[in-house]
């Protein structure tokens, strides 16, 4: 289930649209692949001037044989909701007044101020997490994006992480037992932390003063800007379907000029490994090169870099044994310049926490537009068990968000509650 942007068009709106009780929503898919549950969206605004609806109606999307599908209503006024549509075929839904029964919640997060300001959000196969000015405040290089695998549910899993892990009573009882009872101290607190795998997944993925997990940063000569910590959050969508944050950052010194700021919009959906991204840069007097960056802990790990066909890959070690491994990736759905291992000199590696380097693909980002892109992860302990499943799990990606389904509405008159 991908998120993927939509080309959604308008097909055939006739003169008696406000008399309609149906829209009908005809989904296209240009490419030979089928595509399973990805996201599409629609607007809200021609699909209430079609039902004409009331301010206080509800609407439900339906499928070929009735049944509702779940959807959702975004901030931005798009209704949302999974389609399937065999290669180079059509599926048919439709949008129509009605009582929507209850929907999961899939898609979602929030800020954790007890935590140094982590914002952190979910949907049922992966986990993330941005640093917050907090952690700037105390001088930490929280650039990059970090990761929580999870498996074994499809439920929200992160509260009950955050819980455990800044619970107070139990880091009070950890600081009294660490020079009584060392063992049951550290018993204590691997039983709280979320380092540690209690059945639903785990933090063991290193970030450290780098990009982390697909951070999106400037480069100047070849030398990439680092990202500061987010400096104000807004929480656009929660659930049930989509997760939605607007990050807002401390000003960068870009070639001298100290006013530039970058804002991020990230988006999470239901059934995807990966987050779209859009990064665009206020102040920004020229173009520059704009990379994705992944962060490498091994020098001669397994990379893709793959800049024709608009992804990149990596299989992280994790950070301890037993955890397994981690397949982290970026797909493009504009074209990307080069795509390239770029190792650190050995000085730089000691200030990167012993990092070795990042896969980078580049890109250009001309001032005033969105630099859109997606990045995420899987874990061989969860839905994908390989390197070569991932790679082509990012293929198939890549191709899609450069392949997007296509939307037409027609008004008429269909399925009734």
């Amino acid at each position: 289930m991908k998120k993927l942007l939509l080309l959604c068009m308008t097909a055939l709106f006739c003169f008696a649209c406000n008399e309609s009780k149906t829209v009908t929503v005809t989904v296209a898919n240009p490419l030979a692949v089928e595509r399973s549950n990805e996201m599409i969206e629609l607007s809200m605004a021609e699909i209430s001037n079609c039902l004409n609806l009331a301010d206080t109606a509800q609407i439900v999307v339906l499928d070929a044989e009735g049944q509702q599908v779940p959807c959702q209503i975004t901030y931005d006024e798009k209704l949302i909701f999974p389609a399937t549509v065999a290669g180079n075929a059509t599926a048919v839904y439709t949008v129509q007044t009605g009582t929507p029964e209850d929907v999961e919640v899939k898609a979602c997060g929030k800020c954790y101020p007890e935590r140094l300001d982590d914002v952190a959000w979910e949907n049922d196969l992966v986990a993330f997490r941005a640093y917050g000015p907090a952690l700037q405040a105390r001088g930490e290089r929280g650039y990059g994006y970090d990761l929580f695998t999870k498996y074994n549910t499809t439920e929200p899993v992160l509260e009950s992480f955050y819980a455990k892990e800044v619970d107070k009573d139990a880091r009070a009882k950890i600081a009294e037992l660490k020079d009584t009872d060392p063992k049951a101290a550290n018993e204590l607190r691997n039983s709280i932390s979320y380092h540690i795998d209690h059945g639903f997944g785990m933090d063991c993925y290193a970030v450290g003063p780098t990009l982390g997990a697909g951070v999106a940063a400037l480069m100047v000569n070849d030398t990439i800007i680092y990202p500061w910590c987010y400096n104000t959050l807004e929480i656009l969508d929660n659930g049930p379907l989509r997760f939605t944050a607007k990050l807002v950052f401390t000003p960068l010194d870009v070639k001298g000029d100290t006013t530039v700021v970058e804002t991020r919009v990230i988006t999470l959906d239901a059934g995807s490994h990966l987050n779209r991204t859009a990064v665009s840069y206020s102040n920004l007097k020229e173009t520059l090169p704009v990379v994705t960056g992944i962060v490498l802990h091994e020098p001669d790990g397994a990379v893709v870099a793959d800049a024709a066909n608009g992804y990149i890959t990596y299989v992280d070690p994790t950070t301890g044994p037993g955890n397994g491994k981690i397949f982290m990736g970026a797909a493009f759905p504009a074209a990307v310049k080069d795509a390239k291992v770029v190792l650190f000199p050995e000085q730089e590696k000691k200030q990167r926490n012993n990092a070795d380097g990042h896969v980078l693909a580049v890109s250009d980002y001309e001032p005033g537009s969105d630099y859109v892109y997606y990045w995420g992860f899987a874990w061989d302990k969860a839905d994908i068990k390989t390197a070569d499943a991932w790679n082509r799990y990012m293929a198939d990606f890549a191709q899609k968000v450069r392949n997007p389904l296509k939307c037409s509405l027609t008004s008429g008159r269909g399925y009734q509650n």
